[in-house]
């Protein structure tokens, strides 16, 4: 009886351990556990967002830092998920990210499937080809083929050209794609956002490049988010903040080596 009496005690003893074990497990998980928010991007598009080569997987650029400032502001951790450019709307309407920080462009199309943030950068697009190709102006890229990133506004940028003169549009997923299709004579040019262009255009000593004017109601880069997620109004809070106090202009100076 003694025997059964010990044993039984050592049993309760044991599970009364284990629960406290689960509770105090639970409590630290609860306390500890940040809400993580998975950001979509292709990281083909430097210095917004880029691996650089040879030294980390890291995904580094302006919208990197600005997603992490954003989301450390807000409480929250980010994963960030690298895909190609057509890919991000997407993702957002199927639920695979939570936002999307790309050097993307509020457009009117775009805007049907996807809220946008309020404009955190602006910038213009060039027309990148080699020195020798003879292209200055939008008239010389009659009958020539010109490269765009797939589902990018530049894709739009190539087709309002068409309309003034003929030209081949191709479309590729990543930036690199493009540059590479230039040196190898498939084509002509191609048009790409002149922060991006910039960096190629100082590796690649044989391109030139000239800015094509843009239409200031489809200017500059947003953050993109599902229709009617409540994290819009809170990034927007946070933007607004950062433009404030002068956070973002640092992350400006910093990635493109000036004023906006």
């Amino acid at each position: 009886m003694k025997k059964g009496f010990i044993l039984l005690f050592t049993m309760m003893l044991t599970v009364g351990v284990l629960a406290a074990c689960g509770t105090s497990d639970k409590a630290n998980k609860k306390s500890g556990d940040k809400k993580v928010l998975v950001m979509a991007t292709s990281a083909d598009y430097p210095p917004f967002e880029y691996v650089e080569t040879g030294k980390s997987d890291e995904i580094i650029g302006f919208d990197a830092d600005l997603a992490k400032a954003i989301t450390k502001n807000l409480g929250y951790e980010v994963k960030v998920k690298d895909m190609d450019f057509s890919g991000l709307v997407q993702s957002l309407k199927s639920g695979q990210a939570d936002f999307v920080l790309a050097g993307m462009t509020p457009t009117e199309k775009r805007k049907k499937n996807v809220d946008f943030s309020d404009i955190y950068f602006t910038a213009h697009h060039l027309i990148v080809s080699k020195k020798d190709s003879g292209i200055k102006s939008i008239a010389d890229l009659k009958g020539k083929t010109v490269g765009v990133q797939l589902g990018s506004i530049q894709e739009g940028k190539a087709q309002e050209i068409n309309k003034e003169v003929p030209i081949k549009i191709e479309n590729r997923n990543r930036i690199p794609d493009l540059i590479q299709e230039i040196k190898s004579g498939r084509f002509d040019a191609a048009i790409i956002e002149d922060t991006v262009a910039k960096g190629y255009l100082e590796k690649e000593k044989d391109f030139a490049g000239f800015t094509l004017s843009d239409d200031p109601k489809e200017a500059g880069s947003a953050i993109a988010f599902p229709k009617n997620s409540e994290l819009t109004a809170k990034f927007n809070k946070e933007l607004k903040k950062m433009k404030d106090n002068g956070e973002l202009q640092k992350f400006v100076v910093k990635w493109f080596g000036g004023e906006q």
